[in-house]
């Protein structure tokens, strides 16, 4: 299949468009991250690996079916590749997944303390409790079966030592939750430093849970 074809055009276009606000928002390095969309059972998109994300177009988005077939042989996909397909394995409702390095969410991947996501009422009903996955070398089969493993728990993962994993729905979803992970991770140092954390009540973050079950 040549890449430079116009197959699934609009759909790479948002991938791309996505990847390079990821970096725009400094949400990632240049050359870090990775995100994927489901476009039916058998075909995902994905970034390819060793690409320049600030500048990413949409004839740079590789096409993999989900056994891992690279249908775009041009493009070297991305090093996570296993990972991400074997999230849409296992959850059938995941349609998009963004991968990437925020400074702060990173931080807490390397500190044996939470972030915490209840501190306002958008990032407890956004994010939940996100969950720590244990080390594994990044690109590994490990990896992959791990956060597999860890999707059915929260659909926001912190890889240990690593960086930090968000699923969702779509790409607009699972790119609300990096940014709200974030910005939690900014407000749980923010309000350690100044030692004024004034967090929801228990009844509180019940009541949001409730009312976005």
């Amino acid at each position: 299949m040549d890449p430079s074809k116009n197959i699934y055009k609009y759909e790479r276009k948002e991938v791309a468009t996505f990847m390079r606000r990821l970096y725009d928002r400094e949400l990632t390095t240049i050359s870090g991250g990775n995100i994927s969309l489901r476009i039916t059972n058998q075909i995902i998109l994905i970034t390819p690996s060793a690409t320049d994300k600030g500048r990413m177009k949409w004839k740079e988005i590789g096409i993999s079916t989900i056994f891992g077939e690279n249908l775009t042989p041009d493009l070297k996909p991305s090093i996570e590749l296993n990972m991400h397909l074997s999230i849409y394995k296992k959850k059938k409702d995941v349609m998009a997944i963004i991968h990437a390095h925020p400074v702060y969410a990173s931080s807490f991947t390397a500190m044996k303390c939470k972030i915490n996501t209840c501190l306002t009422s958008e990032a407890c009903a956004i994010l939940g409790d996100p969950v720590v996955v244990p080390y594994a070398l990044m690109g590994t089969t490990e990896l992959a079966n791990l956060a597999a493993e860890n999707i059915m728990i929260s659909d926001i993962l912190l890889l240990e030592n690593h960086g930090i994993l968000a699923a969702g729905s779509s790409l607009l979803q699972a790119f609300d939750k990096v940014e709200v992970l974030e910005s939690a991770a900014k407000m749980t140092v923010i309000t350690e430093m100044l030692n004024k954390i004034s967090p929801l009540s228990k009844s509180r973050v019940l009541q949001i849970k409730k009312l976005f079950r």
